[in-house]
């Protein structure tokens, strides 16, 4: 957990990655039991097909779309994972007559892998091409940390027209770093730290940051070693300039003003024992910021909580999307 002074790095590089990171990612996980229990009785799914739509500057991006004529939901994920880490709620949505559309950030997962472009700006301008591309109408957008970065940067450029509602889960708004106008923001030493881990043995940085990442560093949790497996899994398909250059962008990217931009019902859901962002110097910060926004906090939820709690987070997304 980080120290009550957030601004204050960890004594070691090693807790800083574990326990000071201003991470924006999540893991992909099979269907946790209480997901399939929210699911219900109902067991149609939609076949999940890949394809591609090409960005601004003709980059190639992925993205997974269930089909349907059912109202679109967009997911965006975090670093350094892929649209994969959205599994248990794009077929739960989907179960429940959505459309569900998943989106590979460039440089991740199966999209194409640029030397430049890894910032918040490109990002929000290739969710913009996937959801232009498609032409979706009345989209609810969501994103997890840089996802929910993502999210508001979109909105921030090309505005509210085709969305309908937005949720921002455990989201690195309205910026991770410490600033003179964001005082409680993360010392820069806490990213070069990061830095130095994608650098390093990655594969290694990234099995010790699915612990915090998930909670499994807390008395009692109990540990999936298929989610540490799955983070993993995910994180080594990233590129690593493209998870390398993504770390600027997520915790430098000030999004104060994207944020203010959002006009439609936003739902933040934040864990109060976020360990990788914590709750203090984003969702209630970011929450105010926000003309129409609602701000859902889960006593004693990590990072990771949408594969940790997926039914609890589940059901209330489906509330969401339906009030």
């Amino acid at each position: 957990m980080l120290p009550e002074n957030v601004s204050s790095a960890p004594s070691s590089r090693r807790q800083a990655l574990m326990a000071g990171a201003g991470l924006a990612a999540f893991a992909s996980a099979a269907l946790m039991s209480d997901t399939a229990a929210a699911a219900g009785a109902s067991s149609a799914q939609h076949p999940t097909i890949g394809k591609v739509a090409s960005a601004k500057d003709g980059t190639k991006i992925f993205y997974r779309d269930s089909g349907g004529a059912g109202q679109p939901v967009v997911f965006s994920h975090g670093w350094p994972l892929s649209g994969q880490a959205w599994e248990a709620q794009t077929l739960f949505l989907s179960m429940h007559g959505y459309r569900v559309i998943a989106v590979d950030r460039r440089g991740h997962g199966n999209s194409e892998a640029t030397p430049t472009g890894n910032d918040m700006d490109h990002y929000g301008d290739d969710l913009g091409s996937v959801i232009d591309a498609l032409d979706l109408k009345n989209a609810v957008l969501v994103g997890h940390s840089t996802g929910g970065g993502e999210v508001a940067r979109y909105i921030g450029k090309h505005g509210n027209s085709r969305v309908a509602k937005a949720v921002l889960i455990s989201e690195v708004t309205p910026i991770m770093l410490k600033t003179p106008t964001h005082p409680n923001g993360l010392t820069m030493d806490v990213f070069d730290g990061i830095r130095a881990g994608v650098a390093g043995i990655r594969s290694q940085f990234y099995l010790d940051l699915a612990v915090p990442f998930f909670g499994f560093n807390r008395p009692g949790a109990k540990v999936s070693q298929g989610l540490i497996n799955d983070f993993y899994r995910l994180g080594m398909q990233s590129d690593i300039k493209a998870s390398y250059d993504c770390i600027k962008a997520f915790s430098e990217t000030d999004l104060t003003a994207d944020l203010r931009k959002i006009t439609v019902p936003t739902l933040f859901m934040h864990g109060d024992d976020d360990q990788i962002v914590p709750i203090d110097l984003s969702a209630r910060e970011a929450v105010k910021l926000v003309k129409n926004g609602t701000l859902k906090v889960y006593p004693g939820a990590p990072h990771g909580m949408p594969m940790t709690i997926a039914g609890t987070i589940n059901a209330d997304l489906l509330a969401f999307i339906k009030s």
